[in-house]
């Protein structure tokens, strides 16, 4: 307690820390009063229909990214999920495409132009979402909770809804800027902790009444969520190096010789991007169903509702196992990590430099993606075992999934930032026993 103490007294005597934390809570707090402006033209005392309707399922997964503001009918209701969805495209088009490719290439003019298309590119995603909102309004609401209809209701809405997912976009840019930690993490954090104590009262209440197991149910699921968190922690972090003769034998390869050595390689290269990547896809058959009335439009959007069911569960960890891939394979260059060994006289031993190292460093990163995929995967379709268990649907979410490794993701990038600013100013860290490892790559890549 009283290092702690003298923890926060050392961040109170560092100016720009201070502001920086203080800038980052402030605009955070315009982000959650934002969240509870409803849309003009609609009554909110009749909002009682929308609620039920993302109390679980998808839905429930898409109320909770955007804070709640998805069964408010907030004006944030779109929440920042039409920006990740444009990163995706933007990104993916990164690896097809020569021009974004020579956009990458370029620098920091590349990255500014980069953020401009994906800007632009999340304004025609939102000009598709607001209007299946609306229609969505339209079928859970009662007439009278309309308190305008027509045309001039339909293009205000859009126009509302475009522009609130667009300043909640400004606002996670300037806490990156001025605040403390990624913004749009955050702020997607700050959704789901908002979710967290609604979610755990209602879990203790109904495990206290007669067919829930009483107390001591309740307090088993409090270790088992204990160990899941500690399991979430170890993914996120990774392994910040792998021994040569370590990766020596995932290749195959018995000799060595010489020195303990170690590649900058790890096990969860990707951090919780391929999670966000994938649930930011499964929310677009919802998109798709609200433009049309065919049958076969809604069984696929019934099917990938489901959050219990197999097809929806399956679908999400084979995409998040090719997600790792993807993203590993965009993050981690083999080629450029072996020149940089070159210029610096470093060498793997029994390993020629050149092409026999890009060769060796890529077969190693193949082989151990593969493990930390599957483990990312199996966290994030667990609470989907933990409903089947009796556990409630808002709750399990905390049970593993994309809720709790955002979580602790975001959390440990914004705890490293403020360690960081400690230890350039001669203070020590948040931790005795070591650093505090970040997750390189996560969702402050967003």
């Amino acid at each position: 307690m009283r290092a702690l103490i003298q923890t926060i007294r050392n961040i109170i005597k560092i100016e720009d820390l201070r502001y920086r934390i203080v800038y980052t809570l402030f605009i955070l707090l315009i982000y959650r009063l934002g969240s509870y402006i409803v849309l003009p033209g609609i009554d909110p005392s009749q909002l009682a229909a929308l609620e039920q309707q993302t109390a679980d399922g998808v839905l429930g997964l898409l109320n909770m990214f955007s804070g709640g503001s998805f069964s408010r009918a907030s004006i944030f209701a779109l929440g920042i999920m039409p920006y990740i969805s444009a990163s995706i495209v933007i990104q993916l088009l990164g690896i097809a495409i020569p021009y974004f490719q020579r956009l990458q290439r370029e620098g920091e003019s590349g990255r500014r132009k980069i953020n401009q298309l994906t800007r632009y590119l999340t304004i025609a995603i939102l000009i598709m979402q607001a209007p299946a909102y609306l229609k969505n309004l339209q079928v859970q609401l009662p007439e009278s909770a309309f308190v305008l209809t027509g045309t001039f209701f339909w293009v205000s809405s859009v126009i509302i809804l475009t522009s609130g997912t667009m300043f909640v976009m400004w606002l996670g840019e300037k806490i990156t800027d001025k605040g403390i930690g990624n913004g749009i993490s955050l702020i997607i954090m700050i959704g789901i902790i908002a979710r967290l104590p609604f979610s755990l009262f209602a879990e203790f209440i109904s495990r206290l009444e007669d067919q829930g197991g009483g107390l001591v149910a309740f307090l088993l699921e409090m270790v088992i969520l204990f160990f899941v968190f500690v399991a979430t922690i170890l993914l996120v972090q990774g392994t910040r190096k792998i021994p040569v003769q370590y990766a020596k034998r995932i290749v195959g390869n018995k000799q060595y010789g010489g020195v303990r050595q170690y590649i900058p390689l790890k096990v969860n290269s990707a951090g919780v991007m391929p999670i966000i990547f994938a649930q930011a896809l499964m929310f677009l058959p919802l998109t798709l169903a609200g433009f049309g009335d065919s049958d076969s439009l809604r069984g696929i959007a019934a099917t990938f509702s489901n959050i219990n069911g197999f097809w929806y569960n399956f679908t999400f960890a084979i995409m998040i196992i090719l997600f790792t891939y993807f993203y590993t394979a965009i993050t981690i260059n083999p080629s450029q990590m072996a020149e940089d060994m070159k210029k610096n006289g470093g060498f793997i031993p029994g390993v020629k430099p050149g092409r026999k190292t890009v060769e060796f460093l890529d077969t190693v990163m193949s082989r151990i993606t593969l493990p930390g995929s599957i483990f990312l995967a199996l966290i994030a379709i667990l609470p989907a075992f933990a409903r089947l268990g009796g556990v409630d649907s808002q709750w399990s979410q905390f049970f593993g999934g994309t809720s709790l490794l955002i979580l602790v993701g975001v959390v440990l990038d914004t705890l490293q930032q403020i360690e960081s600013h400690l230890l350039m100013r001669h203070y020590d860290g948040l931790m005795k026993s070591g650093r505090i490892k970040g997750r390189a790559g996560g969702a402050s890549a967003i």
